[in-house]
């Protein structure tokens, strides 16, 4: 399996490929990956441009660690597979899938990376996948798509189209979102995949914007699809352990490897009570630490 798999992603930053302006210096903000997009930003009479502009940012600049996702046109538009081909050869780290509404859909442009490796000499199995849910259909098939590859790391909601698909609209009070929400997060817990939140498009509502991060990180969210850097701090401070979390977590961990050795299965952590299936989530919260750069315990 590909190590950067399950690796930390609570901010995924879109940029235009066409603006060098946008995608020069992006990861001075830092955050965990950029979606360098080729399809809604980039007009009809500018692909091939924005190819040209994508395929010299990935060549010549150095992220310094920054995931470097490329979004690619529809495919049910003549574009994608140029836009495969020229992401792969870059040098990508991923290719993002619009509009999934099929298992077929991920295999198609696995196969397509498949062929780009071989292509550019790239060790196969190196780009990753990740599909956007922008429809009904697409939410309804969540986890057929989910498992559609071992390349694929994630899926993420597109809340504009699938509104629209809908027939409702964004609200901001996140009523319209939440099925497709909550269907999303358990089709990606049940093939072992993360899960990304759609943006928060005004930038003019941080409390609004908070609010929203909020509720997602409890519904169980990996990470939120981001439009500005100004957004960056809420979500890594939301989807950041706090120290009293990691605390408790380590805990748990140490409490549950000792009672387990003497036979105990229940038992109080700090006034809660506590039993084997605590230990997971504890352990996750370590390794969220361990990503985000601030744990220095020893478990």
């Amino acid at each position: 399996m590909n190590p950067n798999k399950k690796r930390l992603r609570r901010t995924m930053m879109f940029l235009n490929a066409q603006k060098p302006g946008l995608i020069k210096d992006p990861y001075i903000y830092k955050p965990d990956s950029i979606i360098l997009d080729l399809e809604d930003a980039v007009a009809e009479n500018q692909k091939d441009a924005a190819r040209f502009s994508l395929f010299h940012a990935l060549r010549e600049i150095d992220y310094r660690g920054v995931e470097r996702v490329v979004r690619v046109n529809a495919l049910d538009t003549p574009y994608w597979k140029e836009d495969i081909r020229c992401a792969v050869a870059g040098g990508c780290d991923a290719i993002r899938v619009p509009k999934a509404e099929s298992a077929n859909d991920v295999k198609l442009v696995e196969d397509a990376v498949s062929f780009a490796e071989r292509e550019s000499n790239r060790p196969i199995g190196s780009v990753l996948i990740m599909a956007a849910i922008e429809s009904a259909r697409g939410v309804m098939k969540a986890l057929d798509i989910c498992e559609a590859s071992e390349r694929l790391f994630g899926i993420a909601l597109s809340g504009g189209d699938y509104t629209k698909d809908l027939q409702t609209h964004i609200t901001g009070t996140g009523i319209e979102l939440m099925g497709a929400r909550q269907n999303l997060v358990i089709a990606a817990r049940a093939a072992g995949v993360q899960c990304f939140d759609t943006v928060y498009t005004n930038l003019n509502d941080m409390d609004g914007f908070r609010q929203d991060v909020t509720n997602i990180h409890l519904m169980g969210f990996d990470g939120k699809s981001i439009i500005n850097p100004r957004q960056i701090p809420v979500v890594h401070e939301i989807f950041t352990p706090s120290a009293k979390d990691i605390l408790f977590a380590e805990k748990v961990v140490r409490e549950i490897d000792e009672k387990k050795a003497q036979g105990i299965g229940v038992f109080t952590v700090d006034g809660k009570m506590i039993d084997i299936a605590f230990y997971d989530g504890a352990k996750r919260t370590i390794a969220l630490a361990k990503a985000s750069g601030i744990y220095k315990g020893d478990l």
